[in-house]
Parts: structure tokens; sequence; C-alpha cells
């Protein structure tokens, strides 16, 4: 009986209830995965969508946006665990939550949007960090040449080394071996951001900044141009406020006890209002510096170019941040493949044995299926990024097709279902109101995006790119 116990007592320390090695995540763990989300690319855009929204409506979207994130996120964390938010089986990922709750059809239509949506953030992430390391060098041919030189420079390079680095991070197995990445993103985060706060401050406080108005646009485009530009930015902050996708796989790395739903619904409510904060700094900031003519981003190639050294710091502290949302964004659609493998070919050992590897004190392990199709999910994405670089109006298209179904209608009718609400009661209405919409504002967001995209295939050669 001794041995018994003691044996119980080793295996609850190394193993959760559910047989799994034992979770170690913390609301700091789960706050850092959010802000890495989330303060992203999309961050970069924000001053753009501003100008374009003017200050009322701007920083309405950003607040009002914010605000249905939050609930919504702390919607999907109760449903983690069912049919029991604490108690219950776990769900680990968001389409199995939605498999659960929803069933089969909604599971595909679910797996459909979320992989594509994944997919489409790889390539963006993939993009901007390019995009970084070209106005890297841009400052420093403006510095040697002059503001007026013509310093252009191709992407492709910069993509392909981009994909490199993502081959070898790949390589990690899971959300729980990625906090560290995680962390250090997040700070990345915060530094550039400042800086571009700071910067565009500074440009106010020289009494140099542009002028701005309560309702945006610009006076140079007409009518038509400018609804589509709002369309657009709104696409733009729709996106920046979305990490729903991922969240059920961040919840699946938190401990035990205290229960993941009481957690994770803090770590949403500390992620959340760093973004926010950071959102409304940056954006009105960005707005007040360069008014009607704000750029795609007020930190890349057509943004600031002085001082050279802290406008390069910078866009270091982005191309380190991206890289590490990248593999953060993406994990969901590895782990979704890697679990299908699983269970066709349980008895295979190219996709299910773990080889371990020493280089000195360096101790991992490599699955070759995971290195394989991982390393050719990579190169396909990095590929996909060189022939289609357009950034403002690909940030506005997966922002539309992601923001309502995941970020919306997917929590709304898990909870209605979990909480056994009756069709046509007050609280029914009000939820399928909510519903209905952010329908209509991603509906909108994606005409806007996509007549950008048509507008900018028009004039663009594949590969031929250059900024």
């Amino acid at each position: 009986m001794e041995v018994e116990s003691g044996v119980s007592e080793v295996s609850s320390a190394l193993f959760d209830d559910d047989g799994r090695p034992k979770r170690t995540g913390t609301v700091g763990t789960a706050s850092a995965h959010i802000v890495t989300a989330v303060i992203g690319a999309g961050v970069l855009s924000l001053a753009w969508a501003m100008a374009q929204l003017g200050w009322i409506l701007g920083i309405s979207c950003i607040l009002i946006f914010a605000c249905v994130t939050l609930y919504t996120s702390n919607l999907v964390a109760d449903c983690y665990r069912s049919p029991d938010p604490v108690t219950g089986k776990r769900n680990y990922s968001y389409m199995e939550a939605v498999k659960t709750h929803l069933g089969g059809k909604m599971y595909v239509f679910c797996g459909l949007v979320q992989y594509v949506t994944l997919a489409g953030c790889a390539i963006s992430y993939t993009i901007t960090t390019s995009i970084s390391v070209v106005t890297i060098q841009k400052t420093n041919c403006f510095h040697k040449n002059g503001i007026g030189a013509p310093c252009r420079f191709s992407n492709n390079p910069y993509m392909i080394s981009v994909g490199i680095v993502e081959i070898i991070l790949s390589q990690i197995p899971s959300f729980h071996k990625l906090s560290w990445l995680s962390i250090l993103a997040a700070i990345m985060s915060f530094g550039y951001a400042f800086i571009g706060i700071g910067l565009s401050l500074a440009t106010v406080i020289q009494g140099n900044g542009r002028s701005t108005s309560f309702l945006g646009g610009s006076k140079r485009h007409g009518s038509a141009d400018r609804l589509w530009n709002m369309l657009v930015a709104l696409g733009n902050v729709a996106l920046a406020s979305a990490y729903t996708l991922i969240a059920i796989d961040i919840q699946d790395s938190l401990k035990s006890s205290p229960p993941e739903n009481k957690v994770m619904k803090k770590a949403n409510s500390i992620g959340i209002f760093t973004m926010t904060v950071i959102f409304l700094l940056c954006a009105s900031s960005g707005y007040a510096a360069f008014g009607s003519d704000t750029p795609g981003s007020i930190l890349m190639s057509s943004g600031f170019h002085k001082p050279f050294w802290l406008v390069d710091l910078a866009n270091v502290f982005i191309i380190v941040h991206l890289v590490g949302a990248y593999q953060v964004f993406i994990q969901p659609f590895y782990r979704g493949v890697e679990m299908l493998a699983f269970k066709k070919f349980p008895s295979s050992n190219f996709v299910t044995r773990e080889n371990h590897v020493s280089i000195g004190k360096l101790k991992f392990s490599i699955n070759l299926f995971r290195l394989i199709w991982r390393s050719i999910f990579v190169v396909v994405v990095t590929v996909m990024a060189m022939a289609m670089p357009f950034f403002n109006d690909m940030i506005a298209l997966l922002g539309a097709i992601a923001f309502w179904p995941t970020v919306v209608y997917f929590p709304v009718e898990m909870f209605i279902v979990k909480q056994k609400i009756r069709k046509g009661t007050i609280r029914w209405f009000g939820h399928q109101m909510l519903s209905f919409v952010c329908l209509l504002v991603s509906l909108a967001a994606a005409c806007g995006a996509i007549r950008g995209l048509g507008q900018s295939l028009g004039k663009y050669k594949p590969f031929m790119y250059k900024e």
C-alpha cells in the first residue's frame, strides 16, 4: 500500500489529471502569450487606421473592439473544460471546444477559418519582419546619402532569412516550451511601441505635428476612397485585437490549481488592458505626428527616419518580436496537424517517436514528422509572402476573416449552449445582436480589404517587389 501511495504521489507530481506532463503556466506566462499575440503586426498600422477614422471613431473602435474581445475571451475561458468549467473534461484546442459545444459541422467550419487565418498571420509576419529589415537598410542608406536618396531594396532575401530562422524555431514542440520566447517577444513589443510613441510625442512637442481631424480622412482623397480606407482601417483594428484563436492553447498551458478558467480570465484582463493602453498611445501619438499623411507603419520604411540609431533599434525589436509571435500564433496549426497524424498513424515511429539528442549540455528531442512537415510549411509560407507583400490590405482582410467567427460567433454560440439560454429571451437576443453587428463590421472590412488588394495586384509583379 505504501509503495502504491508513493507511486501515486510521484505520478501526481509529474502528470496532470489527464495523464499529460504537468502544466506549469501562470497568469504571467499567459499574459505574456497574449501580449505577444496582440501587440505585433497590427499595432504598427493603428496610427494609419486612426488617420482614416479620425479621433472620435478611431478611439471608439479601439475601445469597443477591446471590450468585445475581453468579453468573448472570458466566454471561451469557461469552455476549456466541459460540461463544468472547473472539473470537466479538457478541450485541448479551440476546435475541440467548438466540437464539444456546437457539433461536427461547426467544428469543420471552425477548422477552415482557423487554419486559413493562422496561415495568413504567418505570411503577414514574414512580410512585416522583412520590411523591418529593409527599413534598417534604408535608414542607414538615408544616413549616408540623405533623406532624398533613391534607397530601395528587395524584400526577398530577408524573407528567405526569416524563413530559415522560423524553420529552426518551429521545432519547439508546443506552447509549454514557448514561454521564454513569448516573454522575450513581449518585452520587445513594449520596446518598439514606446519608441514609436516617444518619437511621435517628440515630433508633436517640437511643433512639427500635422493637422488632424475628428472625422479623419485626407482632403486629397475623394469621398469613395475615404470610405474604402475607413473599411480597411476597421479591419486593421479588428485584427489587432483578436487572439481568441489561440486562447484555448494558451489556457492549456496553465497549472490546474487555481482553476484554469479563473487564471485565464485574469490573464485576459491584464493582456487586453495592456493592449488597449499601448494601442491608444501608438494610434493617437502617431496620428498627431503625421496627420492625414500617416504612413502604413510609423516605424517602417515610410515612417520616421531620424534619429537613425533609434529607428534601427526599434526595428530590431520588431524583428525579434515578430519572429516570436510567428511561433505563438502558428502553434495551434502545428498541433492540429500533428494530433491528426498521431490518431491516423499511432504505431508509426516516423510520426510518434521522439529522438533525444545532446550537444554538450544542450538537450533536445527531434521528431522526424515534425521536422519535415513544419519545415515544408514554413517554406510554403515564405514563398507566398514573397509573392504578395501587401501590408495594410492583408492585415485588414485577415482581421475581417477572423474577427466575427472566431472572436464573436463561436464564443457567443458556445456560451448560449453551455448556459442553456432559451431562444427568444432577452439574454439570447442581446448576444445575437452583438454577433450580428460584428458580422456587419467584418463584411464591411472584408470589402475594403479586397478592393485594396485588387488595386495592389494591378501594380505588382510577383517576386519583384522592392521597398
